[in-house]
């Protein structure tokens, strides 16, 4: 098991919760003295039961600090929100071209608004067709919309957790780095893309900041 994912809650040092491959969602309420499996509604389509109580394959969690009861995760199979602090869980991954991928990423100041990187499937690491395009949510999931302005359309890569990330900026700016060694940052939220670098070796984590 991988813990990848560590989100205390922003305003109560004793609630955090973390997320984990092949371990599912936990949560703590006392500061790490007890933690609870928090994975309702999260389907295993890989274990007999597909929904058991742990044991879910998770990719990535985000949490967005003026909300902090609303979660965003990214399942191995399955995109989801929980709006009551991690303790249920329901899909989000309606108009989605695939519900496979690693990275989840909130706006920095809308709540509502959500990013991510579908993949074709566990064993097809690249994006459908191999289009490459991050999908931004502005209705917490409700619908997605695919931003493609100046994002290949031959792109046989994928992103991974870490990948994916915002700067602090209004609007956003948005970033990811691929398994191919490209990075690319969209401005105006994500409206428009560019290359900002290539030939790198594998882009496993990516940060960005406003100076």
């Amino acid at each position: 098991m991988a813990v990848h994912t560590v989100l205390p809650h922003p305003h109560d040092r004793e609630r955090t919760v973390v997320a984990m491959s092949a371990g599912g969602v936990y949560r703590t309420a006392d500061g790490g003295s007890s933690w609870q499996a928090s994975n309702s509604g999260i389907k295993a389509y890989f274990y007999p039961d597909p929904y058991p109580e742990f044991g879910q394959c998770v990719h990535k969690v985000a949490r967005h600090p003026a909300k902090p009861e609303r979660f965003f995760l990214q399942n191995h199979h399955g995109v989801y929100r929980s709006d009551d602090d991690a303790a249920t869980w329901q899909s989000i991954a309606d108009g989605l071209p695939s519900d496979f991928g690693f990275p989840i990423v909130t706006h920095p100041h809308r709540p509502d608004v959500v990013y991510g990187f579908p993949l074709t499937a566990d064993a097809t690491r690249y994006p459908p067709d191999g289009r490459c395009r991050v999908y931004r949510s502005e209705d917490a999931g409700e619908s997605w919309t695919a931003l493609s302005r100046g994002l290949p359309d031959r792109f046989w890569s994928a992103v991974m957790r870490d990948a994916l990330c915002v700067d602090d900026g209004d609007p956003a700016g948005v970033y990811f780095g691929s398994r191919s060694g490209e990075v690319y940052a969209g401005s105006g939220d994500g409206d428009d893309w560019q290359q900002v670098a290539s030939h790198l070796p594998d882009v496993m984590s990516l940060r960005a900041a406003v100076l």
